[in-house]
């Protein structure tokens, strides 16, 4: 059975469920998992890249290249 096959199964069994207690069990579950898979993707930024970030954060900083958190917040209000 490949992945959509199994993907659809799960969705139909899932939809038959009456008790909320599943459904919130199964809901912790996935968001559990799903952190766990993405924190053992993760990968450390090497030194140097560390360095040159910060130095293109502090260049942009002194040639005005760069926005408030107030004008982003009215933005995005």
């Amino acid at each position: 059975m490949n992945i959509e096959t199994r993907k659809l199964s799960f969705i139909q069994e899932f939809l038959r469920i009456q008790n909320e207690e599943i459904v919130i069990g199964l809901e912790n579950l996935l968001k559990k998992r799903k952190m766990e898979q993405y924190e053992n993707e993760l990968k450390p930024m090497d030194l140097k890249q560390f360095n040159d970030e910060i130095d293109q954060a502090l260049n942009d900083s002194e040639n005005d290249r760069v926005i408030k958190a107030t004008e982003l917040k009215e933005k995005w209000n």
